[in-house]
């Protein structure tokens, strides 16, 4: 745990600073972003050109009928939920991303627990995060608790560990599942306790959960099935999720937040006043987007072939190196020198663009950085150029 976390620069912005002024010594290959490059789904056009007339309007802060509709429905089939297990009016809230979502709703949080968690209430983040996570708590007032993710416990932070007078101020606890950037995935019962957690210590739990679609075997359980399996309800839980991932559509900023309607009620009425709307054109988009599960399957299948070569070319050296969901390689390169150092020699050697783990993650109080023995790969480049990539990382990781 660490009392505070400090907001330093972005992991790009830091990994531009290593590498400045350093020719790669190939063409470059930059796998350090995690922007989808896979092909738009072909609906969207047709959907954007139907729809272009609503461009001229405002849009309604929760979204139209259509969308709230899309996103319940997905939702239940999706974690296998009842028809109706999520509120049409108050359970759905779109997102300009999830990104904008998390860090409103933590704002929204903290506001509406005023001084029932004391003079400065936690927010609990894994480490690694997310750097949103900690941005919107120091926004917020409250204070960053890290809780590490780290190997021995399945890449997932055990929020169950920590003290009771801790818990008992916390306003919000932040879990991705599968995890950016090891790809860990908790399962059903891991969830429900969390969910238990909140409920015991009356704290909301935001699981951010855009990588929920992109998986190897088996499709990862997610939080809302969890709350309402316990009573049939999704009070303290909201689940983050977005275009963004699931359909190649980072660049149309659309997320939704599904979950405790009393919280999302009260954060729409703020939102009305702060956030962005998400523009009705867009939001055609995700309704044919939820409605279609063919691209997401061929999205799944293109990630798969990559981690086949992956595992054919750097299997050898890392155990456990496809993880079970998202569409990340976590490396753990200590016997390289660590993060900093594998990244710095990619570059110099190789052209390879990576991400030091140590940049994801931050110092605790006792001065240890989880991810400074890693680097970050982002699989999301072509097949052919992924391998090249990789292949060239397997020379100077020999």
């Amino acid at each position: 745990m660490s009392p505070r976390v400090p907001l330093p620069l972005s992991p790009f912005q830091r990994l531009g600073r290593l590498i400045a002024g350093v020719e790669p010594g190939r063409p470059p290959i930059d796998v350090s972003v995690g922007e989808p490059r896979h092909p738009v789904p072909a609906f969207v056009g047709p959907v954007l050109s139907g729809a272009l007339a609503d461009f001229v309007r405002y849009p309604p802060i929760k979204g139209t009928p259509a969308f709230r509709a899309a996103v319940a429905g997905w939702a239940e089939r999706r974690f296998g939920l009842p028809e109706g297990a999520i509120d049409r009016d108050d359970g759905v809230l779109p997102l300009n991303g999830s990104r904008e979502g998390l860090f409103h709703a933590t704002l929204t949080a903290v506001r509406l627990a005023g001084s029932d968690k004391g003079a400065r209430p936690a927010i609990l983040l894994p480490n690694p995060f997310y750097a949103v996570y900690a941005a919107a708590a120091e926004a917020a007032g409250a204070e960053p608790v890290l809780v590490a993710a780290n190997r021995e416990d399945g890449f997932l932070p055990r929020f169950e560990a920590l003290p009771a007078d801790l818990l008992a101020r916390t306003v919000a606890a932040f879990h991705a599942s599968p995890a950016n950037p090891q790809g860990a995935v908790a399962d059903l019962g891991r969830l429900e306790g969390l969910v238990r957690l909140a409920r015991q210590y009356g704290f909301l739990l935001f699981s951010d959960e855009c990588y929920s679609e992109i998986w190897r075997g088996r499709a990862p359980d997610g939080v809302l099935a969890a709350a309402f399996g316990i009573s049939g309800g999704l009070s303290s839980v909201v689940a983050f999720n977005s275009l963004s991932k699931r359909s190649n559509l980072a660049g149309a900023r659309c997320g939704f937040a599904i979950g405790d309607p009393a919280f999302l009620k009260a954060w729409a009425a703020l939102r009305n006043v702060t956030a962005p709307q998400v523009p009705m054109p867009i939001q055609a988009v995700a309704v044919a987007a939820l409605a279609d599960e063919a691209h997401v399957r061929e999205n799944r299948r293109l990630y798969d072939l990559k981690y086949a070569a992956a595992e054919e070319i750097l299997g050898d050296r890392f155990p456990d190196l496809v993880p079970p969901g998202g569409f990340f390689l976590w490396l753990d390169v200590s016997r390289w020198g660590g993060g900093e150092e594998a990244t710095a020699r990619l570059w110099k050697e190789q052209g390879v663009k990576v991400v030091p783990g140590g940049y994801l993650s931050a110092t605790d109080a006792d001065g240890i950085n989880p991810g400074a023995d890693f680097i970050r790969i982002a699989m999301v480049e072509s097949l052919e150029t992924s391998r090249e990539a990789l292949s060239r990382l397997s020379e100077v990781l020999s």
